[in-house]
């Protein structure tokens, strides 16, 4: 029956778009904690991002664009239309050795994509499963990968080192299922940059291209040296004080320039005036803590993992020429889940025959600026850690906190005094994404095929919207402003006259929190529990030649005895089953009798510590087994 249902999916989505002559090659980049501050159109003089600013300029930004406050919930999101707590992914992110992923039985973006004839590559960071092969992306509807599983990486040798207990390090690069060894020494960010200019020159041109860049700038490295750029990027920085933050500026600009290089090889190969290009953050920037990137979010409250709007608020800006509305800066609510529905609908599917999503289908607000059809986003519910939270209209519902709520005030550097160089107008209308951009507006301006009412895009229109895009917070005397502590009680803002969260309107507007309440209650009754397992000693590199891999599946494809040394293909050549010289047994049994000995005279001299020890112990391998996948009968 389940299949059945597929292929009348299948077949709904097809006929839909039949009539769809050519479907638009579609361009996610995916930039990794990037602050809301932290892109210049959003008025800071700081940090220049001329090729994004300019791909905004020219399309729609979008002001009230909402993401997950950390990475795995916000890909789960993008990837599958759902929110994270229907997924069981609202809780953290995937640590490094813990064996869980994105469910199967969740159909991915580039799944129905490719049922649609489009070529689908990823590039980048993954972040959704990798202890079974069938987590990674080329089984999830990817023709093609190139980057990491992992949730960072080093810039240069590519080498993961777990962010939480056990010492465990490897490196993460794969070229699809194989170790792209070649990578190591390459700064990630010009890796990918590469790879995905390369993706679009091999492009048949014959069918749609989806290719999903998800970077892994401004994200920091490892937690020993977080903080890598190329110093001829940190040499524009001087006029920023902060040596942590010159260089996460200087990461920002590798990652624009990246941004330039796409759109240029996409008007090279004449691909351009068919594309649909998405710039967005997975979250906002971490100002301080695990993995501070030394981010600002002004002058909106909070940051990563948060639920204010530093932390769930989210950069994005939307280009094609299939926008009829272009240059213009967007209030219309949106969700990251929303772009599943939206741009299958763009690209000619029904996105009314979908299954049941969280998703909805904003292509006509984008295009043609029509309503939302979105009226309320759920933030996140974590229960492990107390919080949740949720908008309806102009209402946000916060109650409860992350990080013992050290992360409830506001951080970051406002980017807009006299230190720093005046904005640099003439640099993104000559970017290489102004300039490919510019070129392609006089092309189909001459065809007769540019959107209505088209014109170049000049210095007035970009200082205009760029003003219109700047989040502006009343000024609020102290006494005006309503204190909030959510650890304490909820607290209820109106986002559009208080998008900075300073007065909280909880005990003046009972009714609206009420309400709020009981809409918070109804996804509960829907929620899925978070599928988080214990870290798995077995993932450790230095079982597999010094790689993170399919552990769960390379156990099962091997004897347990090739646990030890590796060749480059993953084959075992040392198995740590040999036979002990002499013995008679191999050296495994010889340890493995010996450590029975050991807790033997341990639970003797003390039993209760050995039940518990032996309860801790066993707890991660009780988890996989109920992890494991059922067998056919």
């Amino acid at each position: 029956m389940e299949s059945r249902r597929s292929v009348l999916l299948v077949a709904a989505l097809l006929c839909a778009s039949a009539a769809h002559a050519k479907r638009p090659h579609i361009v996610v980049i995916l930039a990794d904690d990037l602050g809301w501050n932290d892109v210049s159109f959003h008025g800071s003089d700081q940090i220049p991002t001329p090729n994004i600013d300019a791909l905004a300029y020219n399309g729609v930004i979008l002001n009230q664009h909402y993401v997950p406050a950390l990475c795995t919930p916000s890909r789960a999101a993008l990837m599958t239309g759902k929110y994270p707590t229907h997924t069981g992914m609202q809780h953290i992110v995937i640590l490094e050795p813990e064996p869980w992923g994105l469910p199967l039985e969740e159909k991915l973006l580039p799944e129905y994509l490719s049922e649609l004839g489009y070529r689908t590559h990823a590039v980048g960071k993954w972040h959704l499963g990798y202890h079974r092969r069938e987590y990674t992306p080329t089984h999830r509807g990817f023709d093609s990968h190139f980057g990491y599983w992992n949730g960072f990486q080093d810039y240069f040798d590519h080498t993961v080192k777990a962010t939480f207990g056990a010492a465990m390090s490897g490196y993460d690069m794969r070229r699809n299922m194989s170790v792209a060894w070649d990578a190591a020494g390459r700064y990630s960010t010009d890796l990918f940059t590469e790879e995905a200019v390369r993706l679009v020159r091999d492009h048949p041109k014959d069918s749609p291209l989806f290719l999903y860049l998800a970077h892994l700038a401004p994200h920091t490295g490892n937690r020993d040296n977080p903080f890598q750029a190329l110093d001829e990027d940190v040499a524009h920085f001087g006029h920023i004080a902060d040596p942590e933050r010159r260089v996460y500026a200087a990461m920002i600009r590798r990652l624009d320039q990246g941004v330039g290089e796409v759109v240029a090889a996409l008007r090279e190969r004449d691909m351009l005036q068919d594309s649909i290009i998405l710039f967005m953050s997975d979250n906002g920037a971490p100002t301080f803590g695990v993995h501070s990137n030394r981010g600002s979010n002004f002058p909106l409250r909070g940051m990563k993992e948060s639920p204010w709007e530093g932390g769930v608020r989210g950069v994005a800006a939307l280009w094609s020429p299939l926008l009829d509305k272009p240059g213009r800066v967007s209030g219309a609510l949106m969700h990251v889940s929303d772009w599943l529905p939206t741009l299958l609908s763009a690209a000619g599917a029904n996105a009314s025959s979908l299954p049941l999503l969280d998703g909805v289908d904003q292509w006509a607000a984008l295009s043609r600026g029509a309503p939302t059809r979105r009226l309320e986003v759920l933030h996140n519910i974590d229960d492990i850690v107390k919080y949740a939270a949720l908008r309806r209209g102009d209402w946000k519902y916060v109650t409860g906190s992350t990080q013992d709520g050290v992360a409830d005030h506001w951080f970051g550097e406002k980017g807009r005094d006299a230190a720093n160089p005046p904005y640099p107008l003439d640099a993104v209308l000559h970017s290489k994404t102004g300039v490919a951009l510019a070129g392609l507006g006089a092309t189909l301006q001459i065809k007769g095929t540019a959107p209505e009412g088209y014109q170049p895009l000049s210095a007035s229109t970009a200082l205009r919207l760029r003003a219109e895009a700047e989040v502006q917070c009343p000024d609020l005397a102290d006494k005006e402003a309503v204190a909030c502590n959510p650890m304490e009680a909820p607290c209820l803002f109106n986002i559009r006259a208080d998008p900075c969260e300073r007065v909280n309107l909880a005990a003046a507007r009972p009714q609206v929190l009420q309400s709020l309440e009981e809409a918070l209650g109804r996804y509960r009754r829907t929620m899925l529990p978070p599928r988080n397992v214990p870290t798995d000693p077995l993932a450790d590199p230095a079982h597999w030649n010094g790689t993170w891999t399919n552990w769960c599946s390379e156990q099962d494809d091997v004897d347990l005895g090739a646990l030890g040394e590796r060749d480059d293909d993953g084959r075992a050549v040392a198995p740590l089953f040999a036979a002990t010289p002499g013995l008679g047994v191999s050296t495994f049994t010889a340890m493995s009798l010996a450590t029975v000995a050991a807790v033997l005279a341990a639970s003797l001299a003390n039993p209760s510590a050995f039940t518990a020890f032996t309860a801790a112990s066993l707890a991660p391998w009780v988890q996989r087994l109920k992890a494991q996948p059922a067998q056919p009968q």
